[in-house]
């Protein structure tokens, strides 16, 4: 019986040690799904309202004859909810990654297309950028959030 009770004991601890590892421990995900609001394929801020958590959408637009650039490279939001839109035009691969202040969060690899990020964040500086090759290197904006 009291092999029973320790093997049962062993199981049990198995078990919601496995449960605790099924958490994501990176906030924001990947938010590579490509759904969320839309924008026009302008540096807009989009005013479907703060109240609420509703947020702000900004477009960032690849150079549409495949360059390694975008625009624009600053931008800015209050603090909560924002969501990145990328627009990309061309055939050349990008995506979009916002990073700092505990915050990571990036869109799949989008060719001719767009796809967005959301991402919670705090009053401070944040970097977003193309994490496509090499494309960081000439790719690399920053949001203010206040």
């Amino acid at each position: 019986m009291r092999r029973i009770t320790w093997i049962l004991a062993l199981g049990l601890a198995a078990l919601a040690l496995a449960a605790a590892g099924c958490g994501d421990d990176e906030e924001g995900g990947d938010g590579g799904d490509g759904t969320g609001s839309s924008a026009t394929p302008a540096a807009t801020e989009d005013s479907g309202g703060t109240a609420g958590g509703a947020g702000e959408t900004l477009t960032v637009t690849a150079d549409a004859g495949g360059g390694l650039s975008w625009d624009p490279t600053t931008l800015s939001a209050k603090a909560g909810t924002v969501t990145l839109k990328l627009v990309n035009e061309s055939s050349t691969p990008h995506a979009i990654e916002i990073e700092g202040n505990g915050v990571e969060a990036k869109t799949e690899t989008i060719t001719a297309g767009e796809g967005e990020v959301e991402a919670e964040v705090a009053p401070g500086e944040y970097e977003f950028y193309c994490p496509v090759g090499n494309h960081k290197q000439s790719m690399t904006g920053t949001l203010t959030v206040e």
